[in-house]
């Protein structure tokens, strides 16, 4: 967004504009001649609609939402989750002030780095109409931020620009912007702990090497990985897989290995387990489940006697387990409705799909995977009461 941009969207007839046209299609608005700046107020339009679920306070405060920023902000509800709290917080990397807006709540004062002067002032803007008077933003990078300041911080808050400037993903945090770890020194000398957000495709293996003694944290929303959390506070070794509005699972990291279940014997369970994505991101399936649950791999399915509670996850009533035939489906199922699940399986659904002459629906219900290099289909009883939710 270019500072013209800023300041066009800033002007009460705009400001209407935008209002006025909430809830119709951007496209639309863009060709209506009607509209002043029509273009702006349709991008505006687009991203308020979808700011509802993932920044509502946002979005109830017409804040102006700037594309780049917006996809790269944490949702509310994750910066909600993440723990700091004391007297004062520095947060180096602001954008629209989502995590600096959360911080706020638990700090009596905030500064927000942000080094792009425009998107500094859309995110003062924004955090003025969302009554965060204790949040300061400072136009400067972290570098030289940090460089300069004599004032001492309880935290340090960082989420790394993840994206080159050809638009490529970054995960290694040498490539991100800013560098953090560069810029550890600095912020040890601030007297600061560390809460850092890592793509959810960072390795844990490899954030434990790098912080040695921090929680390391996988949040998953609605069964997607959003982020990996560093709180760099020397309260670890720790890992944590939390599922939001779900539970999590806390556990030190594995010092031997886990016993290897039994041979699998299909006719021994009533139940399927399907862990939740941040258990399976922190590889803690099978220790959150040993003693309750029969796992032959982290990223497959969980067998067990009785219903799993405490760990996040959806358990789903077994009706048979079986061989899986894809001709003999075909001939019983050709036509119906299937919802499918799977884990560890070499077939998309859309190929199961294909090969049993099926269709998605909800006519039943059918899980797929591979244990000990054989392929396996389970039936899923279609009125059972279920727990939990898919991760």
């Amino acid at each position: 967004m270019t500072r013209e941009e800023f300041d066009t969207l800033c002007r009460d007839d705009v400001r209407r504009a935008v209002e006025e046209n909430l809830g119709r299609d951007p496209l639309a608005v863009a060709l209506d001649r009607r509209t002043p700046h029509a273009a702006l107020v349709a991008t505006q339009v687009k991203y308020l609609e979808r700011a509802r679920t993932k920044l509502p306070s946002y979005y109830a405060a017409r804040c102006i939402l700037p594309p780049r920023a917006f996809e790269q902000a944490s949702s509310e509800a994750c910066a909600a989750h993440k723990e700091p709290a004391g007297d004062t917080a520095l947060d180096l990397t602001c954008g629209l002030g989502v995590d600096a807006l959360a911080l706020g709540r638990h700090f009596r004062r905030v500064v927000a780095l942000e080094r792009d002067p425009v998107l500094a002032a859309v995110a003062a803007r924004n955090l003025r109409l969302l009554g965060a008077a204790n949040v300061e933003v400072v136009c400067a990078s972290a570098e030289e931020y940090l460089a300069a300041t004599t004032e001492r911080f309880d935290w340090v808050a960082a989420d790394p620009d993840r994206r080159s400037r050809t638009g490529r993903k970054l995960v290694r945090l040498e490539e991100c912007s800013p560098d953090i770890l560069r810029l550890l020194p600095a912020v040890r000398r601030i007297g600061a702990r560390l809460c850092l957000k890592n793509s959810p495709l960072f390795d844990v293996d490899e954030a434990l090497r790098l912080f040695p003694t921090a929680r390391i944290e996988a949040v998953s929303v609605h069964g997607e990985c959003k982020e990996l959390l560093v709180y760099d506070d020397g309260t670890g070794p720790l890992l944590r897989a939390t599922a939001l509005g779900e539970g999590s699972v806390t556990l030190p990291p594995a010092t031997a290995s886990t016993p290897p279940p039994p041979p699998f014997d299909p006719t021994a369970y009533a139940y399927l387990f399907l862990p939740d994505v941040a258990l399976q991101k922190m590889r803690l399936v099978r220790r959150a489940l040993e003693g309750r649950a029969d796992v032959w791999s982290e990223n497959g399915f969980a067998f067990a006697r009785r219903p799993i509670e405490g760990v996040p996850g959806r358990t789903l009533a077994i009706g048979a387990i079986g061989p899986f035939d894809a001709k003999a489906l075909r001939r019983e199922l050709r036509g119906e409705g299937i919802e499918i699940f799977k884990r560890d399986f070499p077939l998309t659904p859309e190929e199961i799909h294909a090969r049993t002459g099926t269709h998605a629906g909800s006519r039943q219900r059918l899980a797929f995977t591979r244990i000990g290099g054989k392929l396996w289909t389970i039936r899923l009883a279609a009125d059972a009461p279920e727990t939990g939710r898919e991760g």
